[in-house]
């Protein structure tokens, strides 16, 4: 049986090793991540992030410094382990000839950041973590972290990847349950198509396993599911659909008004926007890749080149933006971030014993 102080003495720890005041964090989310949501969510105690997948260095010190204009407070930066290489196109062919029935591409886009310099201008930046997703760390990287004083998150969708992680260095472990909007964090991006444990069933497993830190996420879109994650054992909670419909996001209407109409069963698990697994709105471009007539979408990073080809060239019918939705997305609200942290946390603490 999991006690009050067996619940606060593990949040507490965690707050003072991060600099906290509130146990929650704002998700990576790559492309949806602008510094004053940041800001926002550490003004109340929180913690910041950024999604780094794709930004090169110029990217990443803009980021950090217009971070730190804003605050003095703790921030993640995400980076995706780099897949394997590709065997032959990786679907490239199909997928390009499915697309052509929207219209036009656009020009290619240029090179992709190159991992390494990426790796070199998260250390050089000094953020208060990093974190990966869909993979680990390399142990230099690790050793260069941790001699800096940065700590490592890595996140996790099954209780094999959590052990990995943990006895590669990682400082906490992020619990990714199969409710949380973008891309899922699997290692295996084949074994993401049908790797699904539910947060609930996952946090304790996680927390009875490790020995260090478990942060939930996914589906965390009030103080209920905060409390209850907690009490389950996790030390922290990460937040990412709870944020989007926050003015300092300002993403579109269309997408935020359906995300506060969407049903638990509403999301789907879609690669149609860069060929790794990822929750998501079913919108019309995403539901095509599913006819019987479609192609599997190709595989990343190639489908997601593909996309942002045919998103250039402003094709009919193509998503502008990758409309990511977790399963609790209808229980976000159109306020601040600030706001949403300290109502997050306010509610939380109503419920958990004192």
């Amino acid at each position: 049986m999991t006690t009050v102080s067996a619940v606060s003495g593990r949040v507490a720890a965690f707050c003072e090793r991060y600099g906290l005041d509130v146990p929650i964090l704002q998700a990576p989310m790559a492309g949806a991540c602008p510094p004053e949501l940041a800001v926002a969510v550490a003004r109340a105690g929180g913690m910041g992030a950024t999604g780094a997948v794709l930004d090169g260095p110029t990217k990443i010190e803009d980021w950090v410094r217009r971070f730190r204009e804003g605050s003095s407070g703790p921030f993640q930066m995400n980076l995706w382990i780099p897949d394997a290489p590709l065997a032959g196109d990786g679907g490239e062919a199909a997928a390009r000839g499915f697309l052509e029935r929207y219209g036009t591409p656009g020009e290619p886009a240029g090179p992709s950041p190159v991992f390494a310099e990426q790796v070199d201008a998260l250390l050089a930046a000094g953020p208060t973590v990093m974190s990966s997703i869909m993979g680990l760390y390399d142990p230099p990287t690790v050793e260069r972290m941790h001699a800096a004083g940065i700590a490592w998150f890595a996140c996790a969708t099954t209780l094999d990847e959590a052990l990995a992680a943990q006895d590669a260095g990682a400082d906490a472990v992020v619990a990714q349950g199969i409710e949380a909007g973008g891309h899922r964090g699997t290692f295996d991006p084949v074994a993401a198509e049908s790797t699904g444990v539910g947060l609930l069933a996952l946090v304790p497993q996680l927390a009875d396993a490790l020995t260090v830190p478990v942060v939930a996420t996914g589906g965390i879109t009030d103080g209920r599911a905060v409390a209850a994650a907690l009490t389950l054992g996790a030390s922290a909670v990460q937040v990412g659909t709870a944020y989007l419909r926050s003015p300092e996001i300002g993403i579109a209407a269309g997408w935020s008004e359906a995300l506060g109409a969407a049903a638990p069963e509403s999301s789907v698990l879609t690669r149609a926007y860069s060929g790794r697994p990822g929750r998501a709105l079913p919108t019309p471009f995403v539901r095509a890749w599913t006819a019987d007539d479609a192609p599997p979408p190709a595989r990343y990073p190639v489908q997601r080149a593909l996309v942002g080809q045919w998103r250039r060239g402003q094709a009919s019918g193509v998503d502008p933006v990758n409309q990511w939705a977790g399963q609790a997305a209808r229980l976000a609200r159109p306020e601040s971030a600030r706001v949403i942290t300290e109502e997050l946390w306010r509610s939380a603490r109503a419920l958990l014993p004192t």
